[in-house]
């Protein structure tokens, strides 16, 4: 009697699996099935552009069309590290076993990360790029510099770690609240002083970006007596490699 009940279940389980995949189904069919030129709003934003100071339409819509938007994902990153620091200290950084594809990897990529990251915020002005895409480059430079074997996590210990942390939605705030109180709108640029304005947001948004993505990758907050007794027993990777 129980293997019936089993059985039973089983294919109960089963039909009700075999109706939500036709569900997901029909709805992925229902987007194969928009037309290909969908109405949007391409148009409007490119009759828009020059007052926006900027040549990059994605730029424009994130930083001056919809300033808000872009905002509002800043300070949701912001506040999920501050969610996952009050969940405990960061657990201590484990050295992985000495690579040597990884060290050599870590010396030659990290000078270049910085570089990256500026030319990715640069062009966004113009062409793909911006402070999202440049800070997530000096996130992973970071992790690099983890999994090579460094002492990275003391990047954010003490006040300058945070305040690279939360500069990025603070100026981004402040930015809009001095436009307020000029006389113009929340986040509404001025067509001489616009383009300036947003690359100063930006600038500061991806160091922001960067210093939040890697403290998310370490899992909890760095105190500074953490990063001094981890910056006290760095070992060169080599030394350790031989060591081993």
């Amino acid at each position: 009697m129980p293997e019936r009940d089993t059985g039973a279940q089983e294919r109960v389980l089963r039909a009700l699996l075999a109706l939500l995949l036709l569900g997901v189904a029909v709805g992925l069919g229902r987007f194969l099935l928009v037309p290909r030129r969908a109405i949007g709003l391409g148009a409007m934003v490119s009759d828009r552009l020059p007052e926006s100071g900027v040549t990059n339409p994605v730029t424009a819509v994130l930083l001056d069309f919809r300033g808000y938007d872009t905002l509002l994902e800043i300070a949701v990153l912001t506040a999920t590290l501050v969610g996952v620091w009050a969940l405990g200290i960061a657990p201590p950084v484990r050295q992985p076993a000495s690579n040597a594809v990884l060290r050599e990897l870590d010396r030659i990529i990290l000078p270049i990360v910085p570089l990256t990251a500026g030319y990715l915020l640069w062009i966004g002005a113009s062409g793909t790029g911006g402070a999202f895409q440049a800070g997530a480059v000096l996130a992973a430079g970071g992790v690099l510099n983890v999994l090579a074997g460094h002492r990275s996590p003391r990047m954010l210990g003490g006040g300058s770690g945070r305040l690279q942390i939360v500069i990025g939605l603070a100026v981004f705030l402040g930015v809009g609240v001095g436009l307020a109180i000029v006389g113009r709108g929340f986040l509404d640029y001025p067509r001489s002083g616009g383009p300036a304005l947003m690359l100063a947001i930006e600038l500061v948004a991806t160091l922001s970006i960067g210093a939040i993505l890697f403290g998310l990758f370490l899992g909890g907050r760095v105190e500074p007596e953490q990063a001094r007794d981890d910056d006290d027993g760095a070992t060169d990777p080599d030394d350790s490699g031989r060591a081993r």
